[in-house]
């Protein structure tokens, strides 16, 4: 959601905003929603002022043995504009409401200018890609040998799903321990045990609804299964107003996600790399205005460490403007390197969203000083990581030519000092 007085005090910086993202300017259209809005207010404020004042005289005139009929008819004639008003105020407030609710968050000015990803800009490497004596082979044709079932996915579930068994089954529970392990005791995060089944108000609060509606999945009795844990994480704070000394707040969850990839027709149909449920170790942040810039560093750092203790390659990417999610004003993608493939792959995205979201949820803080004035939070969100991407990552670079996988020392404690995954083990 947008500060309309903002808008209102530098409708061109909005509109330019926007631009970037490649979208039509709005704020002349907004501006002239937001009068009528206003003098609509103005006309009800007056006439309840009226009125107030009419029932006064009435009850003086009465007093006085005064006629107080026109009076009356007045107060009358309000009783019945004064609702036909307040209907028409709340017509031009939700339709005002649901635009602002479309249109994405403001980029922070250091985004690369772009339409796609071609524009988004490489900041880092980390780690040598492997040099290996056999032709590297990709994760499904590994996954075949050592219990990855598409097959028995499909025929439970459909495209999009897979079922993992024995090694693979246990490398996926050993992953989510690993990154849980690293982000609660060395990061600072909270773990969090949170439903997998929210209302529409939370989808609402993070921008899921109503722009990516057909991108989750919806029960029958109007619950959303959550595409993201950082949708229960960061509505933990909806409705509520902190104490400053409070934040940052940091939690952390591992949950099963939900998406219909409504939106990615014919896009990585083969393998694990896009799922319709798959497993995710969210990061998620809320903070002080001044300090979500150097929180999204922190958290971007969080991630990385979990791909530097699995020794797997990767870049840190700075998205453009037109790579950029809605809800968010600057993000880093990890691109792990898939040798399989012979590309890097995003495993995780971190982005700041200011305080997008958090005025969607009316979640605030209050400042100290004398006035003990509310301000908006600033919300963060991060993959710390993906499970299912990095056991892909973990399958092909750590891959031998007998179709073995070689588990990574930091994985070692988590599968009972278990060297090597093999079809039998």
């Amino acid at each position: 959601m947008h500060d309309l007085k903002s808008l209102r005090d530098q409708p061109e910086v909005f509109d330019r905003a926007l631009a970037r993202r490649g979208a039509a300017p709005v704020a002349a259209e907004l501006l002239t929603q937001d009068r009528a809005i206003r003098a609509l207010q103005t006309e009800l404020q007056e006439q309840q002022a009226k009125r107030n004042a009419l029932s006064k005289e009435i009850g003086r005139l009465r007093g006085s043995g005064g006629a107080a009929e026109a009076l009356m008819a007045e107060v009358a004639a309000l009783k019945i504009a004064m609702p036909a008003a307040e209907e028409r105020l709340k017509g031009l407030q939700a339709a005002l409401d649901e635009q602002l609710a479309s249109l994405p968050n403001v980029l922070a000015e250091d985004v690369p200018d772009g339409r796609d990803e071609t524009a988004n800009q490489e900041l880092r490497r980390w780690g040598s890609q492997r040099n290996f004596a056999f032709a590297p082979k990709e994760h499904d044709e590994l996954g075949a040998g050592l219990g990855m079932d598409f097959g028995r996915g499909a025929k439970l579930s459909g495209a999009r799903f897979v079922t993992l068994f024995g090694p693979l089954a246990r490398l996926e529970r050993a992953l989510a321990a690993l990154m849980l392990d690293i982000q609660t005791k060395e990061h600072g995060y909270t773990e969090v045990a949170v439903p997998l089944l929210v209302r529409d108000e939370a989808m609402y609060g993070t921008g899921q609804l109503p722009k990516f509606r057909d991108d989750s999945f919806q029960t029958t009795t109007g619950y959303w299964l959550i595409p993201t844990a950082e949708v229960a994480l960061t509505n933990l704070v909806a409705g509520e107003i902190l104490d400053a000394e409070r934040l940052p707040l940091r939690y952390t969850a591992c949950t099963p996600c939900f998406r219909s990839e409504a939106g990615a027709a014919g896009k990585d149909t083969k393998g694990m790399i896009r799922q319709h449920q798959f497993t995710k170790v969210e990061l998620v942040s809320i903070t002080l205005t001044e300090q979500s810039a150097a929180e999204h560093e922190r958290m971007t750092g969080a991630a990385e460490t979990i791909l530097q203790r699995l020794e797997l390659p990767y870049r840190v990417m700075l998205l453009s403007a037109g790579d950029t999610g809605f809800g968010a004003r600057k993000t880093y993608d990890l691109e792990v390197w898939l040798p399989g493939q012979n590309a890097y792959r995003e495993i995780s995205s971190c982005s700041n969203c200011g305080d997008f979201q958090a005025r969607r949820m009316r979640a605030r803080y209050r400042t100290g000083g004398a006035d003990r004035r509310t301000e908006f939070v600033h919300t963060l969100n991060g993959s710390g990581l993906a499970v299912g991407r990095t056991l892909i990552a973990v399958l092909e670079n750590y891959q031998e030519a007998d179709g073995s996988v070689t588990v990574p020392t930091a994985l070692r404690p988590y599968l009972d000092g278990v060297e090597r995954l093999t079809a039998h083990g």
